[in-house]
């Protein structure tokens, strides 16, 4: 009866604030506040009462009443926030007052109006920048200001951050605006509700019942998203179904746009190439076709009168089976400027993935995007963006930088990270992704000299481009808990962090997630940090280590596979990649090799070109080196490849032994979410360490060194293991 009491009052805090304070108030009396359940719906915007009384005092007494005119969508979703956030965390009903009075504290107000220059100096009020924020101490009152509404709501939503992290409001000072303008989730999920490489259930899309029934978990995911700064959405897969063209669909996705409208999300839809063909009866998708483009127009014009701040398309065209200009003997560009053309007059943009397979099997996947992007620089139309994945292969636990960066000076690249980890894990490993989104965006690609980073690539600044933007592939789907494993949250929360700031570090978004999440609790946040900080490199480790990629087992990609040799393509195997034999195991991509390496400008070249220099954590990814060549640890390659799974296996099982030491310091309902997850994690790294080492065995027939674990089966055992019902396989149709 407890439990079911405990779900049904924080399920509350979703619905009313008025109902949440009273859920808070019950809890209180029933359950000490560290006990009380909790199932993770809240994700980060967890207002749970602060445990000091004397601190909800102070904070009541410097908030006061509010002054906030309520006079738009935006401004109610303002307030409606406040009430519920300040409500919950100080136990009391915020007053609000359209009027400024001796008892308004904090004055919520655009910088044009006189509530605002009358007390902050005009060259405060000029450093403000679209949809950035100034909260400030002015004449004894504290007030949040900004030159546009979103602004104001990314603005409310940090000074609520500030309290939950229990921050001091005197002396306060915070100026913040974002640095990349589109800022992008990209949802896999299809019309069916089935998510493609999902692991937190089905869609939360439901297109059945749209667009009569709004869910709430629609309203909470705006919220979620704009409480950390993301201003757009594709709820659509990239391997896209022509039927969301078809006039139902639209009302349907309207609905939605209507939904996300108030908290600044726009909404776009992956586009099907050949969608004039299969909703449009033509004959042709050919993209110089003027029936084509006609049909284009039309559909584009449908759009915005549903929807008029309609965001653009996302398109994956020649790639994996799906349509594109190719088949027409058109480029990317033309393809892509025929959807530009359409959404310009409007204001939309056009994201062309840059993610590609030619026809014909290549020597090396790695540089094919290169290969087919670069030679049309600059012919594309101001308002495409192409759409580049961090590394140029695919998600992989650790890549190099996509050679693309820097080397397209005149089209927007906007980058592409994978907040689901499809490749890392999947729902069941905690691997704290902020490091390696950090890893890859302070990687100096040297196109303009020293510092020229991936950041200031995507941000605009290297190269004073306009239009900028980032995506990150969502890991949201219909689990209480949002993403499955509960730490996904913090994946989802730091792509939020780096795309509002790419200069930002993943230590710092690591302790932000632990405070909002966890609360004041130094031990909780201790071991929430640490298993943040460490988990990235411990996966790397027990997965692909030193190098190695792309050895995860086919079509689902779930658990170890090197050995997989008979595909369709021959770089969708495993085998591909690694290259192992008996002279030694890694892909050379120097000049003797693929030259994938001539794709990156000189210095970074420099810096792998020899394998006595190239760093460790990239090594088997540009040479093949012999199995008993000493490296620069003082071990041979395999006894380095030994250590490597050795030492990340048994990072994972000391996850879980730190985890267990806060058994009674949190709520028990997510102590045993993420528990039983790491239990998961610490099996499969071992599974992961044991199949990979008695694979590459049989190559090196070197035995394993003194003092390290030898596999718990034979190879057989693991070749054979099979998951029919993996989660996130791409549906065939």
């Amino acid at each position: 009866e407890m439990k079911l009491f405990m779900r049904w009052s924080l399920n509350l805090t979703t619905k009313r604030s008025q109902g949440f304070r009273l859920a808070s108030f019950l809890l209180g009396l029933l359950l000490p506040l560290s006990l009380a359940g909790n199932n993770g719906y809240q994700l980060w915007l967890n207002y749970e009462p602060l445990a000091s009384t004397v601190q909800q005092e102070n904070y009541k007494e410097a908030v006061g009443t509010i002054f906030l005119k309520n006079d738009s969508p935006t401004k109610a979703v303002i307030q409606k926030e406040l009430d519920l956030a300040l409500g919950g965390m100080l136990a009391y009903k915020v007053p609000f007052s359209d009027q400024i009075n001796s008892q308004c504290k904090l004055l919520i107000d655009l910088a044009d109006s006189r509530s605002v220059q009358d007390r902050i100096p005009s060259p405060d009020l000029e450093k403000i920048e679209a949809e950035g924020f100034l909260i400030t101490r002015a004449g004894g009152r504290l007030i949040i200001t900004a030159k546009d509404e979103l602004g104001l709501l990314y603005g409310t939503f940090r000074f609520i951050q500030l309290i939950q992290r229990q921050a001091s409001l005197e002396s306060l000072l915070v100026q913040d605006h974002p640095k990349i303008k589109k800022r992008i989730l990209n949802h896999w999920d299809n019309l069916d509700r089935t998510v493609e490489r999902g692991y937190a259930g089905f869609s939360i899309w439901n297109w059945h019942e749209l667009p009569e029934y709004i869910d709430q978990r629609y309203i909470d995911y705006a919220r979620a998203n704009a409480s950390i700064g993301i201003n757009g959405t594709v709820v659509t897969n990239v391997n896209a179904n022509a039927l969301v063209f078809r006039e139902d669909y639209l009302e349907k996705a309207a609905a939605l746009a209507d939904a996300f409208r108030p908290y600044g999300i726009k909404l776009y839809l992956t586009a099907r190439f050949s969608s004039p063909i299969e909703q449009g009866g033509l004959a042709t998708a050919d993209p110089l076709d003027p029936q084509v483009q006609e049909w284009w127009n039309e559909r584009v014009k449908e759009i915005y009168a549903l929807i008029p701040d309609f965001g653009g398309f996302l398109v994956k065209a020649n790639s994996e089976g799906q349509p594109g200009p190719q088949q027409y003997n058109r480029t990317h560009a033309d393809g892509a400027n025929l959807l530009a053309k359409a959404v310009a007059p409007y204001g939309g943009i056009v994201m062309w993935r840059a993610f590609v397979y030619s026809d014909e099997e290549p020597t090396d996947r790695a540089k094919q995007a290169y290969d087919e992007f670069v030679p049309l620089d600059g012919k594309f139309l101001p308002n495409v963006l192409i759409q580049v994945k961090n590394g140029p292969i695919d998600f992989q636990p650790r890549e190099p930088i996509h050679p693309l960066f820097g080397a397209m000076e005149k089209t927007p690249l906007m980058m592409e990270f994978q907040i689901t980890k499809e490749y890392l894990g999947q729902g069941t490993h905690l691997v704290g992704l902020a490091n390696m989104y950090e890893e890859i965006l302070q990687t100096d690609t040297y196109v303009k000299g020293e510092g020229s980073t991936v950041a200031k690539l995507i941000d605009g600044s290297l190269f004073k481009q306009e239009l900028t933007g980032i995506a990150g592939v969502a890991n949201i789907g219909t689990a209480l808990n949002w993403t499955g494993n509960l730490f996904g949250q913090a994946d989802w929360f730091a792509f939020g962090k780096f795309a509002w700031d790419s200069e930002v570090s993943a230590r710092a978004i690591f302790g932000e997630w632990s405070e909002l999440t966890w609360g004041q609790r130094p031990k909780v946040l201790g071991v929430s940090q640490q298993l943040l900080s460490d988990s990235y490199e411990a996966c790397v480790q027990y997965m692909t280590p030193i190098g190695l990629h792309h050895i995860m087992a086919a079509g689902h990609h779930y658990g170890p596979g090197p050995w997989v040799s008979k595909m369709s393509r021959a770089d969708w195997t495993s085998v591909y990649y690694h290259k192992a034999g008996k002279a030694g195991l890694g892909f050379d991509r120097t000049a003797s090799g693929s030259n994938a390496l001539e794709q990156y400008a000189a210095p970074f070249r420099q810096q792998y070109e020899q394998p006595e220099n190239c760093p460790l954590p990239f090594l088997l990814w540009f040479h093949h080196v012999a199995w008993d060549e000493e490296l620069s640890t003082g071990r041979t390659l395999w006894e380095e490849l030994c250590w490597q799974y050795n030492e990340g296996a048994k990072k994972a099982e000391s996850f879980l032994s730190l985890w267990s030491q806060l058994k009674g310091e949190i709520d028990e309902e997510r102590f045993l979410q993420v528990q039983q997850h790491l239990k998961i994690q610490a099996r499969e790294a071992k599974w992961w360490r044991d199949a990979c080492l008695s694979y590459f065995q049989t190559f090196s027939e070197m035995d394993f060194p003194e003092g390290y674990p030898k596999p718990a089966q034979e190879l057989e055992y693991y070749q054979k293991l099979s998951h029919p019902y993996a989660p996130g396989i791409r549906p065939r149709w």
